[in-house]
């Protein structure tokens, strides 16, 4: 038997497999909320939850995290508990991948389909246990996780608890992460200098259990700490004191966004849906259709139409940034000028910007949109609808941003 990977295991609420909240409709708050207000932050609704946006700015936010450090509040993230004998068995037919081959202490992204081969979410999986798994989805997709996983555990002998309520989740990253983590006054995690990326292991914060990972959603190095709500306010203080030095700041959700595109990360409700196929995000190699069965395989294998729009990277010069949903044209005939077809045009577009922004790291717009799979080819020119005016675009192999490893 092996030794299992110790996460934070705490009392449950409410019945297993389903949300635990009294009232859905009023606004939820991290453990850290006091933090936040303490800080000046601004806020945002996010699934429900007053997260923070940003504290000073997002510019200064999303480059401390690409020199330095960045501190983030991801508490509203929802997790939930499998185990069992069959709990492996279960998550390869409820999810797309085969995650009952992952190593203890290994974490791997994959899917959670509908029949249909839509995405219900994307999600990540750590084992932490022989026969335990701690699984981690998007806290907009709380609900209809734990809807599929409660439907879709029934005949297999494993035990699945919601814990979302009971786990808070504080993330630093940056180059600079490892060496704040290893200074934080409290935290004791052996062999955190080791852990390998997509890889987790158990630690403590003044006594207190908690799981560590190396995954994260920035293109950087950086940790993920998951731990019991009360002590999540010193955790996150502990961790500030000991970046003070070292440039790390408190990081909101807009920072976060630039970060995830650059690196050229989906974003549920904006890159995936219940209307898109894995291969169309570019996600084909997640589901394993080896695997003997697993809920949505038969239309997988069907495939999506052939000219199903797919995913792209889009890069241009200048600093006008594409945002979500602005149209995706072909680009005009050649010796057109290109101001005489803006908000006019007749032609249909070829494609929807799901996310865009001016890339603070780059300097330039960058953007990911759903195109006619005619015009996917990197170093394509298309153009794009920019408040009535057309500008080229060139598709582009993703990421736009990778970083330098040592």
């Amino acid at each position: 038997m092996t030794t299992p990977v110790d996460s934070p295991h705490l009392p449950q609420h409410g019945t297993p497999g389903e949300p635990a909240q009294a009232d859905a409709s009023a606004p939820r708050y991290s453990p850290l909320h006091a933090v936040h207000v303490a800080a000046d932050a601004t806020f945002t609704d996010f699934a429900g939850w007053q997260m923070p946006v940003r504290y000073s700015s997002d510019l200064a936010e999303h480059h401390a995290v690409r020199s330095s450090a960045g501190l983030f509040d991801l508490s509203h993230m929802a997790e939930f508990r499998v185990s069992g004998p069959q709990a492996g068995a279960f998550l390869d037919f409820a999810l797309a991948g085969r995650l009952s081959a992952i190593e203890l202490g290994q974490a791997k992204y994959s899917l959670l389909l509908a029949p249909t081969g839509g995405i219900i979410d994307d999600l990540v999986v750590y084992r932490v246990g022989d026969a335990e798994f701690f699984v981690v989805a998007n806290a907009s997709n709380r609900a209809p996780v734990a809807a599929a996983f409660a439907e879709r555990v029934d005949g297999f002998d494993a035990v699945l608890a919601d814990e979302s309520d009971e786990v808070a989740l504080i993330a630093v990253q940056g180059p600079a992460s490892l060496g704040i983590l290893e200074a934080a006054a409290g935290v004791d995690v052996p062999g955190l200098a080791e852990l390998g990326y997509y890889r987790c292991l158990p630690g403590t914060f003044e006594g207190e259990r908690m799981l560590v990972a190396r995954t994260g959603y920035t293109g950087e190095d950086g940790f993920e700490l998951y731990l019991h709500p009360d002590a999540a306010e010193a955790l996150w203080n502990a961790i500030a004191a000991a970046g003070s030095s070292a440039g790390l700041v408190p990081a909101g959700l807009a920072s976060r966004d630039t970060l995830r595109l650059e690196a050229g990360m989906p974003l549920y409700g904006h890159e995936l849906s219940l209307e898109t196929f894995p291969s169309q995000a570019g996600l084909g190699r997640v589901p394993v259709l080896s695997k003997p069965d697993f809920v949505g395989k038969a239309a997988l294998e069907a495939g999506a139409p052939d000219d199903a729009p797919v995913l792209v990277g889009l890069v241009a010069e200048g600093k006008r940034a594409a945002r979500a949903d602005y149209a995706v044209f072909a680009p005009a005939p050649a010796g057109a000028d290109v101001a005489d077809t803006a908000g006019g045009a007749s032609e249909a577009p070829i494609g929807l910007v799901t996310s865009g922004a001016l890339s603070p790291t780059l300097g330039h717009p960058i953007a990911l949109a759903y195109v006619d799979p005619r015009y996917a080819e990197p170093g394509t020119v298309v153009s794009v609808d920019i408040r009535g005016k057309r500008l080229d675009f060139r598709t582009t192999p993703l990421p736009f941003y990778r970083r330098k490893k040592d």
